[in-house]
């Protein structure tokens, strides 16, 4: 039975899978390990990917242990995602509590349509444009200039130049072309109905022959600000997430998110919220580099977070990775090489002095802070869990940069 650990599929898709990671390898992503000619282990992209013979893979985020992990997985993943877009989370419907099982493709394509269905209901943006044609009446303005070089024979047509109100415009023609790829993708009944809907509202609308000619010219003026909402999905549906773009290749409906930089972002969204007057957060700050060559800097130094306030900073990096609180033996899981990174972060970004936290998913073998690492007495380094159901980062009690947040209860519980 497949699980969040394992599952069989195919030779086909296996084989297919072999060479979509060989063509990513030389691009520079890394999708997956091959192990042997019977085993792929997947790397750290999670989403869901569709082959050619029709095998729809679903990578989902191993954080939950207890049971119905896959549902609650697949919540967690729907939540980074729409973090990481900068999406307000609507009102939970009968359609959406349907799709809520359903497998991380269906949710877009049925989050699309759902705000597709809205934005037809408040109206869609038409424009005017301005054409150029020979008719047998005068409409708008006569073009002298053709209408002079007209033969004898056909002065009775009249070169005119004249407006025509149509809905044929960036925004839509995406949305047109979004919507037929869903119709086409979709295995769920509800969303295959309600894009059949759609199509049948936006018959006579031009599908887009240049997608990312017409991103570009996606307007963001007030007048086009219903359209805002739908836009993020109306764009994971067409570029379909990739790590490198497999051009010419098939995709089918493929969304491949890299789970470090989904967890970072939520980190970094839930400090931004948390943050007091005069404090600041910069992410992936890039002031300092590890050492000066020929009079340039050389290997550029970027921590995830940076916090500062009242001339004080403190490092942040967050890692995607379990690690476990009572493995002692075994250094907790943590990589010696990211503690390299952070001290090189110390000495430069604060001066060897100062407090910086490495931030990991809180899981059942990691619920509470490690005692801090201390590089010198004046530099520290804390490992924190963060709650991704609670919303919380654990351990501030602890840590000196929680002056830079609004206190929780708990933290005023201690003041007093």
């Amino acid at each position: 039975m497949p699980s969040l650990d394992e599952a069989q599929i195919s030779n086909s898709a296996f084989d297919w899978l072999c060479e979509l990671s060989a063509r990513f390898n030389r691009g520079g992503a890394t999708l997956l390990q091959v192990e042997g000619r019977r085993s792929l282990k997947w790397d750290s992209y999670v989403g869901v990917l569709e082959t050619p013979c029709g095998t729809r893979l679903e990578i989902l985020p191993k954080h939950h242990q207890q049971d119905d992990c896959r549902r609650k997985s697949r919540a967690l993943l729907r939540k980074l995602i729409q973090s990481a877009l900068s999406l307000k989370p609507r009102e939970v419907s009968a359609t959406s509590l349907e799709l809520f099982d359903a497998p991380l493709s269906e949710w877009v394509m049925g989050q699309f349509l759902n705000e597709l269905d809205l934005l037809i209901k408040r109206g869609v943006r038409f424009d005017y444009q301005r054409l150029e044609e020979e008719q047998r009446f005068l409409r708008g303005q006569l073009n002298m200039v053709a209408q002079m070089r007209q033969p004898p024979g056909r002065q009775h047509h009249f070169q005119i130049r004249h407006d025509v109100f149509l809905p044929d415009r960036a925004e839509n023609r995406l949305l047109k072309l979004a919507l037929e790829l869903v119709a086409k993708t979709t295995q769920d009944a509800a969303n295959w109905r309600l894009a059949s809907e759609l199509r049948a509202m936006l018959a006579e609308m031009p599908a887009s022959r240049h997608v990312s000619m017409d991103l570009r010219a996606w307007s963001c003026d007030r007048l086009m600000a219903h359209y805002q909402a739908i836009k993020p999905w109306c764009e994971l549906i067409l570029q379909q997430q990739m790590p490198v773009a497999v051009t010419g290749q098939w995709q089918g409906m493929s969304l491949l998110f890299p789970m470090e930089k989904l967890f970072e972002s939520y980190v970094e969204r839930w400090l931004r919220q948390q943050l007091v007057v005069g404090a600041r957060l910069t992410s992936q700050a890039a002031r300092h580099s590890l050492c000066v060559h020929d009079q340039r800097a050389m290997f550029r130094l970027e921590p995830d977070l940076l916090l500062e306030s009242d001339q004080k900073a403190w490092v942040l990096d967050t890692k995607w990775k379990k690690l476990d609180g009572s493995d002692r033996q075994n250094k907790y899981g943590l990589s010696q090489a990211d503690f390299y990174q952070l001290f090189a972060y110390g000495q430069k970004y604060l001066g060897g002095q100062g407090e910086m936290a490495l931030i990991y998913p809180r899981w059942t073998a990691f619920e509470r802070h490690l005692a801090p690492f201390e590089f010198s007495p004046e530099l520290k380094l804390w490992v924190l869990p963060f709650d991704l159901d609670a919303e919380t980062l654990l351990g501030l009690d602890q840590v000196d940069f929680a002056r830079c947040m609004r206190q929780p209860s708990y933290a005023l519980d201690l003041l007093a």
